[in-house]
């Protein structure tokens, strides 16, 4: 029982899939900070995001890796811990840059791919139910507008000591979300069997709530259907 959760940026993916991966008991695989952890490779390597032919050979020496500790993710990028370099505002700039070249892509998806063979799990991202879990028994599309998820973010980084004007997020997310729906490589967009959560008028556990349900109903229909 595979749940695989697309959204824009700033949709609350991430919190919410940890969330819920917490109350079912499942793993939660943040796809987002292994391509942040790329991003964070290819600017150590002093690599441009320009050079296709410099990031092909490279990507091939990349280890990311991720594991657990008293049930908190931790991202591995060839052996050293660089969880807490990867939620800033550069990480997530460089992971969208370097994530349009299918290399990079590519490298991924198999080690997303791995993990969710080999267990239950919810893993977010942009692509999750149209290329990386196409499979997946439950298929979440979440999302927010635009004003919202400025604020959501804006919150954030204050909380974090940084200070940034709610219109420069705004349109950092909006001309995210173009990026991301317009690249040549699995673009973002709705699966055509996933359910669509705007999380624009709900708090988390509202979000939370609705999507165990719909996993419960999901995985109820499925033991009905095999005992059937």
């Amino acid at each position: 029982m595979n749940i695989a959760v697309d959204g824009p940026a700033g949709a609350g993916k991430s919190t919410i899939a940890k969330k819920i991966a917490r109350k079912l008991g499942i793993v939660y695989v943040d796809t987002g900070a292994m391509y942040r952890a790329m991003g964070l490779f290819f600017q150590r390597k002093g690599i441009s995001a320009e050079d296709e032919a410099a990031i092909s050979r490279a990507v091939k020496e990349v280890h990311i890796t991720i594991s657990y500790a008293d049930g908190q993710q931790k991202v591995f990028l060839d052996g050293e811990d660089v969880t807490i370099h990867l939620r800033t505002e550069e990480a997530g700039r460089l992971a969208s840059l370097f994530s349009v070249y299918p290399a990079v892509r590519k490298k991924l998806v198999e080690l997303q791919k791995e993990l969710a063979a080999q267990q239950d799990v919810i893993m977010d991202g942009r692509d999750i139910g149209t290329v990386v879990l196409p499979d997946a028994k439950l298929k979440i599309y979440l999302t927010a507008d635009s004003r919202v998820r400025a604020l959501r973010r804006y919150q954030e980084l204050k909380e974090k000591g940084e200070v940034w004007e709610l219109d420069v997020i705004e349109k950092k997310i909006i001309d995210r979300d173009y990026q991301d729906m317009h690249r040549e490589e699995s673009p973002l967009r709705q699966a055509e069997d996933a359910v669509v959560v705007d999380t624009s008028d709900m708090d988390i556990d509202q979000v939370v709530q609705t999507v165990v349900r719909l996993y419960q109903d999901k995985a109820g229909k499925d033991r009905a259907d095999r005992e059937a």
